[in-house]
């Protein structure tokens, strides 16, 4: 079969190894490729594995005998998943690899900003020490409330690590939770989005991008922070109103920020929106790599192939998550756990 794979930075080496040895065609495609490329490419596959590259309809229009579209990754929004399904086409993600390995990410970020590390890191360099004043004070997660935005298998991670670990309290903002099933993760369920930022002294995003929750975090939802509150993303950047983040950090409004994703990607300090975030102390940028560990990349690797195998053998593809647009293809040749 031919395979394409899009976002070739993102190493897949088994992957690669695995499917050229099978004796499979493998087209490896850069992020950011030219959708125009992309439509000639894929005219003559059957697999698209993809992680950050857009599939537009167009794109699945030019698809002759395209059967599958495999995210190997988590977030499925770069997919025109209704147009795919019309024309027969699988989609499906690795919900699972990643999930404690985001948290701890996360959170790494959360203690870095609550301990103000880049900041005294930053002093250190600069001039050798720094002595205990007012501007290194940092704060306690203990006895913190800790509001988590999207409270499904990421965000559940980093409220026991908050709550059980650190002794944070932990509350939660997700419509489709019940109390009951928070309450398993040590999460108390705040109905009001609102009421979660006034009472939060840090804040993680989890939550799933969609029309429902694009800039679900705007220029109103900053000004109800505590002037000493973090805000952490590791989810998807569109989910705050990047600008208006970017205004309240320039204003003193907020704490601090700790993101690893970007509406924009990749950044950058010449002609990025975002680029002045490089300037600050009480910013830490990362680069959409809090899932990249060894042991993440070995499950995802593995799980990619097993759903390849699939396709290959024309068992019904295997979906994992919980997300109703890739549930909703029962129509097709799937199976769910």
């Amino acid at each position: 079969m031919k395979i394409i794979r899009t976002d070739s930075e993102l190493e897949l080496p088994l992957v690669d190894q695995v499917l050229r040895e099978q004796g499979h065609e493998l087209v490896l495609l850069p992020d950011n490729v030219p959708e125009e490329i992309l439509c000639t490419e894929i005219a003559s596959c059957d697999i698209l594995l993809m992680c950050y590259t857009p599939v537009s309809k167009k794109v699945i229009n030019a698809a002759k005998k395209l059967k599958a579209i495999i995210k190997y990754g988590v977030g499925i929004d770069a997919i025109d998943i209704p147009a795919a399904n019309e024309k027969g086409i699988v989609v499906v993600n690795i919900p699972e690899y990643a999930e404690e390995t985001v948290a701890e990410g996360a959170f790494a970020m959360l203690i870095a900003l609550a301990k103000k590390l880049p900041a005294i890191s930053r002093q250190m360099n600069n001039k050798s020490w720094a002595w205990p004043s007012q501007q290194w004070l940092s704060q306690d997660i203990s006895g913190k409330t800790l509001g988590i935005i999207g409270c499904g298998r990421i965000g559940s991670s980093m409220a026991k690590m908050a709550g059980l670990g650190f002794g944070a309290k932990v509350i939660g903002y997700d419509p489709y939770k019940s109390v009951e099933i928070l309450s398993q993760s040590g999460i108390t369920k705040i109905d009001s989005l609102h009421t979660l930022l006034e009472q939060s002294d840090f804040i993680s995003i989890h939550a799933v991008l969609n029309t429902e929750t694009k800039h679900i975090i705007g220029k109103k939802e900053l000004s109800l922070l505590k002037k000493t509150a973090v805000i952490i993303n590791s989810a998807r950047g569109a989910l705050i109103d990047e600008k208006a983040l970017l205004e309240s950090l320039i204003n003193g409004q907020i704490g601090g920020a700790g993101l690893d994703v970007f509406s924009i990607e990749p950044l950058n300090k010449t002609a990025h929106p975002l680029r002045k975030l490089y300037e600050m102390d009480n910013v830490i940028l990362f680069p959409h790599l809090t899932f990249y560990t060894r042991e993440a990349m070995e499950r995802l690797e593995t799980e990619t192939l097993e759903r390849c195998v699939e396709v290959f053998e024309n068992r019904p593809v295997l979906i994992k998550s919980k997300d109703p647009r890739l549930q909703n293809q029962k129509h097709l040749n799937t199976r769910t756990l």
